[in-house]
């Protein structure tokens, strides 16, 4: 039978957006994210910047319903073909028969309950790769037998997929849960495209390219020490240097297959987010005498090798869950810690998408989300599944207001019409 190709952008919804990783990654692979929803207002600031023609809607998963998302959005009674979301893991709890009953598993068991009201044909459940070991295990049992009892099947063989494989300087492990209503057909998983930077195994993995390397990253990144105003402010007009072929890519400055996203208008000469640290003397002599690819084991700062691949970035935690600053890691030439811009070219972000100015803010929305190119590789699996012909746009979209990414929470808050407590505040530490 020959399936007509419709030309048409599919919907997808997704549940926990923060800054919008996977909402850009769907978005490069030809779908339209027409509703995300986040509790974090200052990530919702972020959101709405970098993805001004779509809805955001700033509340908890817990406090909203699927009616609530159609009608707040450009949904409406339109079918939803994906809806995807990785519930953050408060180290998922295991007590008990039925865990999606405790309250700590909440937010899995809320994914679960908007999956079933929305009614997409597919979905993604996206989570730490803890949650395939031991015990765990029964907790994902449980998952597929919530979707399957509701007219969902579910892919048993689940995989963790790392975003080395996908074209990512990163060494990054995730499990996907990929589902569907039980009148489709599965997707796949995708197929690895690159092999992680130094990584020589003899085996058929071999003849896949490696993925880019740090070097390749952030070589032709302006050096933030050439830069005094960087101390005050997150962006400057600086000189870029020669980039790679991965880099060329994140700046726009070329055309690459399979990217179906909108076009931003943005100042490609504009080097943003980029905030400097002012390091003690110390730090710096031991960030000097630390080997590539070694922890510096005073701050435990790991140091990027040039010709490998970054170490997994992670997020933050604010005050009630520990006030951790995560390990931002050492940049392979200068003593100094990578930058937010760095760490957003490690994690596959292109130049024109934009974090909060506060560096706090901009490692934890990088560290929190799924790398853009990994959630593209698995959006093109659903898109081969719904039997589109994805498109892309031929007018450039224009960004959100500036005032976006200098919002402090409570003026967020406000802006959003929230609680200002509803993610604690950081206390610094004296």
């Amino acid at each position: 039978m020959i399936h007509k190709h419709k030309q048409e952008r599919p919907i997808a919804v997704d549940l926990f957006a923060g800054a919008g990783g996977m909402t850009l990654g769907f978005e490069k692979a030809g779908f339209d994210v027409l509703a995300s929803v986040e509790i974090d207002p200052i990530h919702c600031a972020i959101h709405e910047f970098n993805f001004p023609f779509w809805s955001i809607l700033c509340k908890s998963v817990v406090d909203t319903t699927g009616q609530e998302i159609r009608n707040r959005s450009s949904i409406g009674d339109k079918e939803i073909d994906v809806v995807f979301g990785g519930p953050p893991c408060q180290g998922f709890s295991l007590i008990g028969k039925r865990s999606l009953e405790d309250p700590r598993n909440s937010l899995v068991f809320h994914f679960i309950r908007l999956v079933l009201e929305l009614r997409p044909k597919f979905f993604v459940l996206e989570n730490v790769k803890g949650m395939t070991v031991g015990k765990h295990r029964e907790f994902i049992i449980e998952i597929i037998n919530q979707f399957e009892e509701k007219g969902y099947k579910v892919c048993k063989d689940y995989k963790v997929l790392n975003a080395a494989e996908y074209g990512v300087p990163q060494n990054r492990e995730r499990l996907f849960l990929l589902g569907c209503r039980r009148d489709l057909e599965l997707p796949n998983y995708p197929v690895p495209i690159t092999k992680p930077a130094k990584l020589r195994k003899s085996s058929s993995a071999n003849k896949l390219p490696s993925s880019p390397t740090v070097l390749d990253a952030i070589q032709d990144l302006p050096e933030v020490e050439n830069y005094i105003d960087l101390f005050q402010k997150d962006w400057v007009l600086a000189e870029f240097g020669k980039p790679s072929d991965y880099a060329l890519t994140l700046r726009s400055l070329c055309s690459v297959d399979y990217d179906y996203s909108y076009e931003r208008s943005y100042n490609s000469r504009i080097l943003t987010s980029s905030l400097r640290t002012k390091h003690t003397l110390e730090s710096i002599k031991r960030f000097e005498s630390t080997p590539y690819g070694k922890t510096e084991p005073i701050s435990r700062f790991y140091k990027l090798d040039p010709e490998g691949i970054c170490n997994t970035l992670r997020a933050g935690t604010p005050s009630n869950r520990g006030a951790f600053t995560s390990p931002r890691p050492i940049h392979p030439f200068t003593p100094r810690c990578i930058t937010v811009r760095e760490a957003a070219r490690l994690h596959s972000y292109p130049d024109w998408f934009r974090f909060h100015v506060t560096k706090w803010h901009g490692f934890r929305q990088i560290g929190n989300s799924v790398p853009p190119l990994l959630a593209k590789a698995v959006a093109l699996e659903f898109i081969k599944a719904l039997d589109v012909k994805p498109y892309k746009p031929v007018i450039p979209k224009d960004l959100g207001s500036e005032e976006l990414l200098t919002i402090n929470m409570p003026e967020a808050a406000k802006y959003y019409v929230v609680d200002p407590h509803v993610i604690e505040p950081r206390l610094r530490k004296k």
